[in-house]
């Protein structure tokens, strides 16, 4: 009991460390992102891929009111984890901040300096006093003087580069299929089937046209495209993930 009352006394500030070192509501945090569904980001030599699960609750909900990936810039896009309304936060400041450096500078952002614009921000809530970490990952993804770059935040306000990665639920399951089947020489359309495959291996009834977003930041035009569900069916059918009619009556 003693040991129960130590711990929650650290966890109640998030200013406070505990005696080996940890702040517990960073690590809150982290739970929280692992119980949203799930998102992934592929670099290839031709660009970037983002591809989010964003399966509803409830099949009166509406599929387009449930937003994982998002447009940061023309050539920036974000996909997320975890607490939505904390995304859309940190979603609007990268946004404000990419203006920012076009009117200051009169050209792009580049990736890696918004991503760490937005983790500096992000570290900030975990030494604040009366504030609580947000509790959302993102995948930072798009192309800068022609390099594709994918960035990863963490609820700690600490930014990772990768070549492949999956935030989120079943993060461990989707991170080996990405190693398992990542090749540095993947074109852009094998990068989606990719990102496509490693949402549905964890998915036994296969996915839905309507149940996962797809968007891409390609080399060569540096612009974000987000792409229809009638393009999303075309990746999923060749690749024989596609839902069947029995399945998603099975669903409801």
């Amino acid at each position: 009991m003693q040991g129960q009352a130590q711990q929650q006394a650290y966890d109640r500030g998030i200013t406070i460390f505990s005696p080996d070192g940890r702040l517990y509501q960073v690590e809150y945090a982290r739970e929280a992102v692992k119980r949203g569904t799930a998102s992934i980001g592929v670099r290839t030599p031709e660009g970037v891929v983002l591809a989010a699960d964003k399966r509803s609750r409830s099949p009166l909900m509406e599929p387009t009111s449930v937003e994982k990936i998002h447009k940061a810039d023309d050539h920036i896009g974000i996909a997320s984890a975890g607490h939505v309304a904390d995304a859309r936060q940190l979603i609007d400041f990268a946004r404000r901040q990419s203006q920012v450096n076009r009117l200051r500078y009169g050209e792009p952002i580049g990736i890696e300096t918004l991503t760490k614009e937005v983790t500096d921000h992000i570290q900030q809530y975990t030494q604040v006093g009366g504030a609580r970490p947000f509790g959302v990952a993102l995948l930072i993804g798009g192309v800068e003087n022609g390099t594709p770059r994918l960035y990863e935040t963490d609820p700690s306000g600490t930014p990772y580069e990768w070549k492949a990665v999956s935030i989120g639920a079943d993060r461990g399951d989707h991170q080996e299929h990405l190693e398992e089947n990542f090749r540095e020489d993947l074109t852009l359309d094998e990068g989606i089937e990719l990102a496509l495959e490693a949402i549905a291996s964890t998915s036994e009834e296969g996915t839905a046209p309507d149940g996962v977003d797809v968007a891409t930041v390609s080399a060569e035009t540096e612009r974000f495209v987000e792409l229809s569900n009638d393009e999303i069916e075309s990746y999923l059918e060749a690749n024989d993930l596609l839902a069947t009619e029995d399945d998603e009556q099975s669903e409801e």
